[in-house]
């Protein structure tokens, strides 16, 4: 009796979805939410209490997936396609969340966070990745673009914005595994610092360095962005790649002032960054699973920043659809490499990332996030070319 109720008002949470016709199927019993042909079925082993789903949905449904309580028929990409393209209609108790969505910004936790992504393991990384180990957004100038291609695509296209010349400085602020700054050097011939929390993105960029016979031009450093102003440091140009992300909404502006603080007069400034419309805490299932302490800004906070120390912003652009490419191509090179997770991790975590690439895949996809460069300069830069496309 008790199984049956539940049943019933997990099923009548779920009606809500209806914007596109999907099966539920729990035991010998199936539904159907919306009108016209299903295109996926969602198959639950047990019933997801109600409380679950109203405190947070995405919890409630992505810890079932992880558990294998739920199942997809059909393709897991279309079936979130669907459910993320509706997230307005999600549940989330955030008095419940607090703990999780709002965590300590000390330099001490936020290390702990970042690496707690970053530091799962380059050989993990190298398996779905491509050979420049980049891990955020490519740029597929071409429409049968590689992943590779797509991602060197990216950082020229990036170093060009700089309007970089040889003997400059540039600063790379969450620099990865170092690829761009690689670029930069090799192909301009500038002398660029890279700054991580990750340690094993610090021993892979270092292994790189000394590969590429670049020591005279690159160095790599364990360093929070908070200590740039004391570091004595200062550069013709700062670029940061999808890092801003991890600093929290109340670090923003100090992001910003620190990265000005290092940046020469007439210096540019490139920043990188998942967007959003709109302030929003962020989901809870990604918060305690995929990047605890992680919060994506948005375009108007972002500028907002900028103007308060003195940047000129000279371009914004937004890569959205770029992102949901790139993010397919990894899920598809996650799954060709499925077996290999699977000798390194157990199977919730296997199941975990499978989920975490193809829903964010299917948020750029909805436009529930953006992806976005923003180009500015610190004070009035008369310097460089007066169009676009130099």
């Amino acid at each position: 009796m008790l199984e049956s109720m539940e049943e019933k008002a997990m099923v009548q949470f779920l009606e809500r979805f209806d914007d596109n016709p999907f099966r539920i199927r729990f035991q010998d019993h199936e539904y159907q939410v919306g009108t016209g042909e299903p295109t996926f079925t969602v198959d639950f082993k047990k019933p997801i209490p109600v409380s679950k789903l109203l405190t947070s949905t995405s919890l409630a449904l992505g810890e079932a997936y992880m558990d294998g309580d739920l199942e997809i028929e059909g393709n897991l990409y279309n079936a979130l396609d669907h459910f993320l393209g509706q997230m307005a209609k999600f549940s989330t108790d955030e008095g419940a969340l607090k703990k999780l969505i709002h965590t300590s910004l000390s330099k001490k936790n936020q290390e702990k966070e970042v690496t707690s992504h970053y530091d799962i393991g380059n050989d993990f990384y190298k398996l779905w990745l491509d050979p420049t180990m980049s891990y955020s957004c490519a740029y597929f100038a071409h429409e049968n673009d590689s992943l590779y291609e797509a991602q060197v695509n990216k950082v020229d296209y990036i170093l060009k914005k700089l309007h970089l010349e040889k003997g400059m400085s540039l600063l790379d602020i969450g620099c990865g595994w170092g690829f761009l700054l690689i670029e930069a050097a090799k192909k301009y011939g500038v002398k660029g610092t890279g700054i991580t929390l990750s340690h094993e993105q610090y021993k892979e960029f270092q292994n790189r360095i000394k590969e590429q016979g670049l020591e005279d031009l690159l160095k790599v450093e364990l360093m929070d962005y908070r200590d740039l102003p004391k570091s004595g440091m200062t550069f013709d140009r700062v670029v940061s790649v999808g890092m801003v992300e991890h600093v929290g909404r109340e670090n923003y502006p100090l992001f910003i002032q620190d990265a000005a603080k290092v940046l020469n007069p007439g210096g540019l400034f490139l920043l990188h960054f998942i967007s959003s419309v709109t302030e929003h805490a962020g989901d809870p299932w990604i918060k305690k699973y995929i990047f605890p302490g992680g919060v994506i800004p948005s375009l108007r906070e972002m500028i907002s920043a900028m103007g308060d120390e003195g940047f000129h912003v000279l371009d914004v652009e937004n890569l959205r659809l770029h992102y949901n490419k790139t993010l397919l191509c990894w899920e598809k090179n996650y799954r060709d490499h499925i077996d290999e997770v699977r000798a390194m991790f157990d199977e919730r975590f296997v199941r975990m990332w499978d989920l975490y690439l193809s829903a964010c895949a299917a948020t750029f996809h909805n436009g529930i996030i953006d992806l976005h460069q923003i180009l500015a300069s610190k004070g009035v830069n008369n310097e460089i070319p007066m169009v676009r496309w130099y």
